[in-house]
């Protein structure tokens, strides 16, 4: 009698275990998403900051893959990761379009020159958007930052994740969306 009751707690503390994981985490994704429907694009306002210039993008772009790189100025791991963003730009090239966009209330609490000091202070150097009201962010369904997605020129997401990266990591998953 004991050694079943002590599968079955076992059993037990699998399911919960797992159950917590997907809770917190969301369902794993393997693999790419080729049979999702492509995204709606939208325009997204960009800062005068090194590598960006003040103006809009359509994202995602229409013409090529985007990735887009979802921060926060008060995210230590937003912080951490931008020397792996850099390499990781610096691999694909032009090949994407390549940006970062902050989901902090540009405007409110943040202002814009805040925005631009923290991207100087990190040495980023490619397409800097904000997403005050946060609606690309819930297009993209961001559970929490830092937080990467990569869409091929389609228009279809093929790669998101969320946490601290390494270069590589953000290179493989853009090249999902280069390959589509």
């Amino acid at each position: 009698m004991r050694r079943r009751e002590l599968i079955a707690g076992i059993g037990s503390l699998g399911i919960v275990g797992g159950a917590s994981a997907v809770a917190i985490g969301g369902v794993p994704s393997f693999g790419g998403t080729e049979d999702a429907d492509p995204v709606e694009p939208q325009t997204v306002e960009t800062i005068a900051a090194p590598g960006s210039e003040a103006g809009e993008v359509r994202v995602p772009a229409s013409d090529q893959p985007t990735f887009i790189d979802f921060f926060a100025t008060w995210c230590p791991p937003c912080s951490k990761q931008m020397p792996d963003l850099i390499e990781a730009h610096e691999r694909v090239g032009d090949d994407v379009l390549f940006m970062s966009v902050t989901n902090e209330n540009v405007g409110g609490s943040v202002t814009k020159e805040e925005v631009v000091d923290w991207w100087e202070e990190h040495d980023g150097n490619w397409t800097l958007g904000i997403d005050p009201i946060r609606d690309l962010s819930a297009q993209y369904s961001i559970e929490g930052l830092p937080y990467a997605v990569a869409i091929d020129a389609d228009g279809r997401v093929q790669w998101t994740d969320k946490g601290q990266k390494s270069a590589d990591e953000f290179v493989d998953g853009i090249e999902r969306a280069i390959e589509n």
